[in-house]
């Protein structure tokens, strides 16, 4: 699904990644660990292509084709998704519209997708304005709901969410990715079909790790000072880092 090849990334002349090499494979899930200001946020913005992420060396293959220097809105259109840990506010445009502009299908049944996160009274709102945290949360995902990425990025999901709403995020993040039996039409002996069939990838960027309370992971990664250092199970690095800090992660990889 993704395949990124000696990667290095600059921001105004400064090196923030160097030689980042990841792959994540088509149906699987990825945590992507680190402290604040490592170069998640930037490796994910790179990916997506945002202007302002010069990539000076390496390069970065969707679905086997390179889209390093590709734009933003051809990479949405190939499937690729964005929720931000701080999305803006747009004032002017509403929920509704927007949302509608996010699907990649003809149509889409925006009411029954709102009516599923929560969202229904919100569409004529402009886009997160006034929003709490747990509504701009909830927003991301029905937009990412009407485009139907095939590879989705989600930078710390838990950030800001109280309880209530992190429970409602997993689920929808776990429907994106087609993983439990959340839909209706999905009977429990036709779970382990269902599951063999996945094709959404995803990549979740997390800094305290509580995400994985409520999704499933197949691989975690660390990245640390613009290094990937570290490729093994989710759930064994997060007790790493909380056993040992992220330092460790770094003094174990040079070992």
């Amino acid at each position: 699904m993704l395949k990124i090849e000696d990667l290095v990334v600059e921001i105004e002349g400064k090196k923030i990644l160097d030689r980042i090499n990841m792959e994540i494979p088509e149906g699987e899930t990825h945590i992507l660990f680190g402290p604040n200001g490592s170069g998640k946020t930037s490796l994910m913005m790179t990916i997506m292509g945002f202007s302002g992420y010069t990539v000076t060396g390496g390069r970065i293959v969707f679905k086997g084709e390179d889209i390093t220097y590709m734009p933003i809105h051809e990479r949405a259109r190939l499937g690729i998704g964005v929720s931000f840990q701080r999305p803006p506010t747009i004032a002017g445009l509403k929920t509704k519209e927007l949302v509608g502009l996010c699907s990649r299908e003809k149509e889409v049944d925006i009411e029954t997708l709102a009516d599923q996160v929560n969202l229904a009274g919100f569409l004529d709102r402009d886009v997160n304005l006034n929003f709490s945290g747990g509504e701009i949360k909830r927003s991301e995902m029905l937009q990412l709901m009407a485009q139907q990425p095939d590879l989705v990025l989600l930078d710390e999901p838990e950030s800001g969410v109280d309880l209530e709403n992190i429970v409602l995020l997993g689920d929808v993040v776990n429907s994106l990715l087609e993983r439990g039996i959340k839909c209706p039409r999905v009977t429990r002996e036709h779970a382990h079909t269902h599951l063999k069939k996945r094709t959404k990838s995803a990549l979740v960027i997390t800094h305290t790790g509580h995400i994985l309370d409520y999704i499933t992971a197949d691989q975690g990664q660390v990245l640390y000072d613009g290094h990937l250092c570290c490729v093994r199970n989710a759930r064994e690095i997060l007790k790493w880092i909380r056993e040992y800090g992220y330092e460790e992660c770094i003094r174990c990889a040079m070992v």
